[in-house]
């Protein structure tokens, strides 16, 4: 991160800890566990590649700093990520496309 103060450009580290604080921040903000409806149009592609982004983004490696953000979420909200994921195969159609994906990868 980039910080800028009065003209001159300083390199702010943020630790693993501290961004996983200002997540805990914003996750905690009033309102944040509202439901909203979000009507989705989007190509099937899309839909297979957006699928792909939650399972990897889900399954931290464990040399990923990254992975520490996981440890302030709840297991309801990543089962509903994982759960969003699905849906959206399943509407588009692709269920079994994907299946067949992951099989050859391994």
């Amino acid at each position: 991160m980039i910080e800028v103060i009065d003209n001159f450009k300083c390199a702010v580290m943020l630790t693993t800890n501290d961004i996983a604080q200002v997540y805990d921040t914003i996750l905690s903000i009033p309102g944040m566990n509202e439901t909203v409806k979000i009507d989705l149009k989007m190509s099937r592609k899309n839909v297979l590649l957006l699928n792909r982004v939650i399972e990897r983004g889900l399954t931290p490696k464990p040399d990923d700093k990254a992975s520490n953000l996981l440890e302030i979420v709840s297991e309801d909200a990543l089962k509903e990520l994982t759960s969003l994921a699905e849906d959206c195969l399943k509407k588009a159609g692709l269920t079994e496309l994907s299946e067949k994906l992951k099989s050859l990868k391994q």
